[in-house]
């Protein structure tokens, strides 16, 4: 479990490590976070997680906490002292604390700073993909802006709870032409019958996912077929192979949608081959 854990300047232990009660991440979701895959001790794709990062930042208008540089040591000290080699680091910044009311804080706030790590299990994380994973799906109810990386995630959370309650891992949001627009915590992909790969392009309706990207990089270098475009979920429940990318689970197969098997009910060959090197596309931290 996290040992230890980064707030505003401090590394404190977990039990003791606090905002403010008038903190607008708090108060209003007034605040933006980034994960990020830990392998072999190393950040997975640092780089466009710190360029989404800044891009949500600018977005809502919240300053620059520290550096690029600085926000790295952060990271990977919080890392080392929670002596994570496979898990995940989570960096949170929040507009600050002001007395609570609707409009931006007049005068300079200084941004809230929160880093954790924790550590994943390998084991259970390929155990699953082994057996791929079911999903449900739901009406998109989220704001019109998901391409911002904030934490206001009820929404998500609510598809997560529906999800569970069915026995699906992961719930995939569908706006209302019937098209689907993402996971709750991840990007959507199928493999038609012939092999093309499909997944929504990046806007406002999604979140341009990093591990989305970086597989992207690998599709082109292996020359394997794809497009960008939109994908209904009848035509999910008839692909061939369906799965989701994420920093927590990479490539993860999808062998059931609304309890209907995609392909033959088991992880796709090719889903599979796409998991297997995607980190040799990927950018390791030094």
């Amino acid at each position: 479990m996290t040992r230890v854990v980064y707030v505003n300047g401090r590394y404190l232990p977990y039990a003791q490590a606090g905002v403010h009660v008038e903190d607008r991440g708090f108060q209003f979701a007034d605040a933006i976070y980034e994960v990020c895959e830990v392998n072999g001790g190393r950040i997975v794709d640092e780089t466009r997680h710190m360029d989404r990062l800044e891009r949500s930042l600018g977005e809502l208008r919240i300053a620059m906490p520290m550096s690029r540089r600085a926000l790295g040591l952060v990271l990977r000290e919080v890392i080392r002292r929670n002596r994570v080699r496979t898990g995940l680091v989570y960096l949170q910044v929040t507009r600050g604390t002001a007395p609570r009311d609707f409009p931006f804080p007049a005068g300079e706030v200084t941004p809230t700073v929160v880093c954790l790590a924790r550590r994943v299990d390998d084991a259970r994380r390929d155990a699953r993909a082994t057996n791929g994973i079911a999903i449900k799906t739901l009406p998109d109810i989220r704001w019109g802006r998901c391409d911002i990386k904030t934490v206001m995630l009820l929404p998500a959370v609510l598809a997560k709870a529906a999800a569970e309650k069915e026995g699906a891992q992961e719930a995939w949001f569908v706006d209302p032409d019937g098209f689907v627009t993402e996971g709750a915590s991840s990007n959507a992909w199928i493999v038609e019958r012939s092999g093309m790969i499909v997944t929504r392009p990046a806007g406002n309706a999604i979140l341009p996912g990093v591990t989305r990207r970086t597989l992207v990089d690998v599709l082109d270098r292996e020359k394997i077929p794809f497009t960008e475009r939109p994908f209904s979920v009848d035509e999910a429940l008839a692909a061939r192979e369906a799965f989701i990318t994420s920093a927590s689970g990479t490539v993860m197969p999808v062998v059931a949608i609304d309890k209907v098997p995609i392909g033959d009910g088991r992880p796709g060959e090719l889903t599979r081959r796409l998991r297997s090197i995607f980190h040799q596309a990927a950018e390791l931290s030094p």
